[in-house]
């Protein structure tokens, strides 16, 4: 009883409300620090590589262009990624709202298919220079290659945006009804991290 009332809630007002984290500041500016220290790096790093292709032209060749869509989907994960999911994975309470939520599951999803794009245009590209030079300068055009990034970044961003709305839209749906009734919920003490049927995580510490 004397942890239950010392317990801390993300919102006190709701019953559905999980507790907060208790962690040692020491340990918890630390790991902040830490990581956003890598955020930087990532931005910086990625700056650099963006500026150069962009600005030189003797670097506009069909690898370097590969290696530049590749570097704008890393700044995006430097920028918005790794901030955002610190801040999901170190916060037990989301205050942000369930837009913003879907909003930062849609960029991760849109950054992890465009790195894995990109890398699979990489490959391919250098396959071609290794087993079949004498053909790479035929095959392997610049209005290609911009070609291909732009139909990679399309195809990324369509079918990110399909599979978020699905998954926003699934507790709508009979099939979530039927599979919610047929399969056991979650221990009571679990959290639901980015519930979007709500502007906070939920869980049912509250009630314990």
């Amino acid at each position: 009883m004397e942890e239950h009332e010392d317990a801390q809630y993300c919102f006190p007002d709701q019953n559905s409300s999980c507790r907060k984290a208790l962690l040692s500041t020491s340990i918890y500016i630390t790991l902040y620090i830490f990581i956003l220290l890598i955020a930087a790096v990532t931005v910086f790093l990625n700056v650099l590589v963006i500026i150069s292709v962009s600005h030189f032209k003797k670097l506009h060749t069909p690898t370097n262009l590969l290696i530049l869509s590749l570097a704008v989907a890393d700044f995006l994960v430097g920028l918005i990624v790794i901030p955002v999911g610190t801040v999901a994975i170190m916060e037990s309470c989301w205050f942000y709202g369930k837009y913003f939520c879907v909003i930062c599951l849609y960029i991760n999803y849109l950054c992890l298919s465009l790195s894995l794009g990109n890398l699979v245009l990489i490959s391919v590209e250098r396959y071609v220079a290794v087993c079949d030079p004498l053909m790479y300068h035929s095959k392997i055009t610049i209005t290609r290659i911009i070609g291909c990034i732009s139909i990679t970044w399309c195809c990324c961003i369509t079918y990110n945006a399909v599979i978020l709305n699905n998954y926003v839209n699934i507790k709508e749906s009979p099939q979530y009804r039927l599979l919610s009734r047929l399969l056991p919920s979650p221990p009571p003490s679990t959290p639901t991290p980015f519930d979007l049927d709500g502007a906070a995580w939920t869980g049912s510490g509250s009630n314990m």
